[in-house]
């Protein structure tokens, strides 16, 4: 499928755009305008086409676009990039540069997209209702249903045809048994393991019964220290700096103590080796009070190596009436399927063999086409047509989904097989780096950001990826894919070349030293590379210095102790991801592209004053200050700067005017280290949704919340080591917007006076959008409120409040609350907890109320 046209489509307007000032053009502007047009008229035929008229020209238009991006980013870092007498790199602005080609060169590849553009045409169906009808049929594209039902479906996990195993797990999981027992789980790849194992984590009454529970991915190739990360994750599923920082050992006597004395639950799944269950076995203790550990493996031998033959749990296939059952919920939701429909839904249903994944991706499919016979009765030929095919029919079952998507989508499904299996990935990063390939198209009216996050909604609707965490609101944070749509991942970028291209390799994933090497051992192979993903601590190599075309290249799990100046060089880089000890090198504007910088490196990092010349700037995220040098100003407004996380506005950059070149920002932290007498006007920021306010409580500088102006749009706000005064939290009352607050390592006083250590939310104040309440280090004693003040908390979570008495009682009433966490607090806060959680089964029969405790 040629869907790297839109990464053509991206350079090619980003190069033509009027307003830009980077490059002017000698004769070579009517050719790039036309490559262009072809190009566009190409995609938008694409986009209409079905996979089977698409097929005989695969090749040629995937060539033709490889070679035209290849000419062209080519002769752009060439002409960036020079070197002086002393053989050190300069940078020459590209404002100043023409912009120039071999026209024969031009030429061939427009020609060859004229082609292909007569091709199609002349491919298109040109007359008969019935020509339309046959093409709509093979798309399954063309036409989608309402999303508001279908997306209202597919945003729950279903799971049918297991009502007596859950009983029976359950009983085994919270029986009166007091030594430590295991649970395998076993049963065949996507039928269902992991969703049962979810389930069982998730269910109420079991999570009420354990006092601690913890869960992690092992995988094929287990990393134990991230198990043992996975295992300690608090409520919030963040590690916390302290864990980060320690070894594989540390962290084993770290579980087990915390696993010591209590009653645990731990879920380890997909284990598929002996070897690791005996590596990490011995860190579970037994303390004979009824704990449990949950296994998923495909392999009988690893589960009876565990837990014994006479405890296997054996998943089953699903029956013809379950499997219709489930294709049902996943397509219609709440709604009843149509009479036309039934009895082709159970042929489908029946045709996927009981396989729940492989129901759960047709499900997704079916859900975006037209919901009548004759489309359905078509794609249940596809799918019976798969099965004779091939004995591995669901694999091809799988490859119908795949081949049947947009085509805009079909590069952002395939960039999944670039992580490691059971790995999670933050959707932020995700649509950054699909950004900077260019694979997401600009809409005048919304952002880049808005598109891809379209991208990830539509492949989660369609079952292709999983919503693996949520954010503290309730929306999606971080993504995975099952292991088996991952194998279709991979073999379907190496089947269109999505990996390797004739003499390229396209877009690598480094995960383990050992790759590294080979990788390094084929420097031609790699000097066309646009993606360059390390996902694993491997040692330095000098692979850099060959990576002259990159796009991407996130090596956050290589620590440096100086900047590599070998990054300078790659002048065509727009996402950046590195760890590092030392600032950041003048220089660095070198890289103009850029558009995502993201440092991970744990001590403060220098910011030179230069990073504000790199007008394509959409994302930081370093951990540092941002300063200015004296007398240096900021020449333009940075439209496209989106959030500037981590990193901290100083009141020093305030007065130079800083928040007003950043009038799109969504995210943004301030740092208040000294008290000029300015107020902190954010309220021009009418895109700021997450803000983190920062201060050192010894400094007079954090009683600065009084001097902040909000904008409406807020909906996270997040303050640390700050003076939080009554008059302050009435203010945040008036945001309508906030859904999130967290306060931690803060100080309560009144208003010009001494501490008054309480916090009472007044009749008539109310948080009324407020979901999420984190309270942690805080010095109140009384907390007063009742449910009117938070009338829709959802969450509500307190750590080392070691003075607070109690937690108001009248919580329990919010409809809302949901969750309650308490990590380190005295033990009337728990019991309050667990009064309120009593009062509300004992008197409402709500067993809705979780509340969990961590000593």
């Amino acid at each position: 499928m040629a869907y790297n046209l839109q990464s053509l489509i991206t350079i090619l307007q980003q190069i033509l755009d009027p307003e830009q000032t980077h490059w002017t053009f000698d004769h070579n502007k009517p050719q790039l305008e036309s490559l262009l047009q072809k190009a566009e008229s190409l995609m938008q035929i694409l986009a209409k086409s079905s996979p089977s008229q698409i097929a005989t020209l695969e090749g040629q238009i995937r060539d033709s676009t490889y070679k035209a991006e290849d000419l062209i980013e080519s002769h752009m870092v060439h002409q960036m990039l020079s070197k002086t007498k002393n053989n050190i790199l300069t940078f020459f602005k590209p404002k100043s540069k023409r912009l120039t080609f071999s026209t024969p060169d031009l030429q061939l590849v427009t020609q060859d997209l004229h082609s292909a553009v007569v091709s199609m045409t002349e491919k298109m169906p040109t007359s008969s209702d019935l020509q339309q009808a046959t093409q709509q049929l093979e798309s399954m594209t063309l036409v989608e249903v309402e999303e508001k039902s279908a997306s209202s479906s597919r945003s729950k996990s279903y799971l049918v045809g297991v009502d007596e195993d859950l009983l029976e797990l359950k009983d085994r999981l919270t029986n009166s048994e007091k030594k430590v027992k295991i649970i395998p789980l076993v049963g065949m790849g996507g039928i269902g393991k992991s969703t049962l194992a979810r389930k069982l984590y998730e269910d109420p009454h079991t999570a009420s019964h354990f006092n601690y529970r913890g869960w992690a991915a092992i995988s094929q190739v287990p990393n134990v220290r991230e198990i043992m990360l996975s295992l300690l994750r608090g409520p919030d599923e963040k590690v916390s700096n302290e864990l980060i920082g320690c070894g594989e050992n540390e962290l084993k006597e770290i579980l087990y103590k915390r696993l010591f004395g209590r009653r645990y639950m731990i879920v380890l799944d997909d284990i598929w080796s002996k070897k690791v269950w005996d590596k990490i076995r011995m860190h579970f203790p037994d303390n004979n009070n009824g704990s449990r550990i949950v296994i998923t493996t495909r392999d009988s031998e690893v589960a009876e190596h565990v837990a014994g033959s006479q405890s296997l749990h054996h998943v089953q296939l699903l029956d013809e009436f379950a499997s219709w059952d489930l294709l049902c919920q996943i397509v219609f939701g709440e709604e009843d399927c149509p009479d036309e429909l039934q009895e082709v839904a159970a042929k489908i249903g029946s045709d996927c063999s009981g396989l729940p994944l492989a129901i759960h991706v047709i499900g997704g499919l079916l859900s975006k086409v037209e919901r009548s016979r004759d489309v359905w009765e078509n794609l249940s030929t596809y799918v019976k047509a798969s099965i004779i095919e091939s004995d591995e029919h669901f694999s091809n079952i799988l490859s119908l989904s795949y081949n049947h998507l947009p085509i805009h989508l079909k590069p952002c499904f395939l960039y999944m097989g670039a992580f490691p299996e059971d790995y999670v990935i933050k959707g932020s990063r995700l649509k950054s780096m699909w950004i900077a390939e260019g694979f997401v198209k600009s809409n005048g009216e919304r952002s880049l950001e808005e598109e891809a996050e379209d991208h990830l909604k539509a492949l989660v609707e369609r079952n292709l990826i999983l919503v693996r965490w949520k954010k503290t609101n309730g929306k999606p944070q971080s993504y995975s894919i099952h292991d088996l749509l991952r194998d279709l991942c991979i073999r379907k970028a190496n089947e269109e070349k999505f990996l390797k291209v004739k003499n390229s390799i396209r877009h690598v994933s480094v995960q383990s030293s050992y790759e590294m090497e080979v990788v390094h051992a084929l420097p031609q192979l790699m000097s066309f590379t646009r993606s360059f993903i390390c996902t694993d601590e491997v040692s330095f190599s000098p692979v850099l210095s060959i990576l002259r075309l990159v796009r991407v290249l996130d090596v956050m799990e290589m620590v440096f102790e100086e900047f590599p100046e070998e990054i300078l060089q790659l002048v065509n880089l727009r996402y950046l991801a590195f760890s590092c000890t030392s600032g950041l090198p003048i220089g660095i504007s070198r890289l103009w592209n850029l558009q995502t910088l993201i440092c991970g490196q744990t001590t403060e990092l220098h910011l030179p004053s230069e990073i504000w010349e790199m007008s394509e700037l959409r994302h930081l995220r370093l951990l540092t200050s941002i300063e200015i040098e004296e007398g240096y100003k900021i020449r333009f407004v940075h439209k496209r700067l989106q959030s500037i996380y981590s990193v901290w506005i100083t009141p020093s950059l305030i007065r130079n005017g800083f928040l007003e070149i950043i009038p799109n920002v969504i995210k943004l932290g301030i740092f208040y280290i000294d008290t000029p007498n300015i107020d902190i006007d954010l309220s021009h920021l009418h895109k700021l949704e997450n803000l983190r306010c920062d201060s050192e409580l010894d400094e007079d500088g954090s009683r600065f919340l009084n001097k902040l102006r909000f904008p409406c749009s807020i909906r996270k706000l997040s303050i640390f080591k700050c003076v939080v005064s009554r008059s302050f939290l009435t203010a945040l009352c008036g945001l309508p917007n906030l859904e999130v607050l967290k306060i931690v390592n803060c100080v309560f006083e009144r208003d010009g006076e001494a501490e008054e250590e309480e916090w009472e939310v007044t009749e008539g104040d109310g948080f009324r959008s407020l979901q999420f309440l984190h309270l942690q280090s805080l010095n109140i004693v009384r907390w007063r409120a009742n449910e009117t003040n938070f009338p829709k908390l959802r969450e509500l979570q307190l750590t080392r409040c070691k003075e607070l008495e109690e937690i108001p009682c009248d919580i329990g009433d919010i409809p809302t609350l949901q969750e309650i966490y308490i990590e380190e607090c005295d033990a009337s806060v728990v019991a309050s907890a667990q009064q309120i959680q009593k009062v509300q089964q004992d008197e409402y029969d709500n067993y809705d109320l979780k509340v969990f405790i961590y000593d």
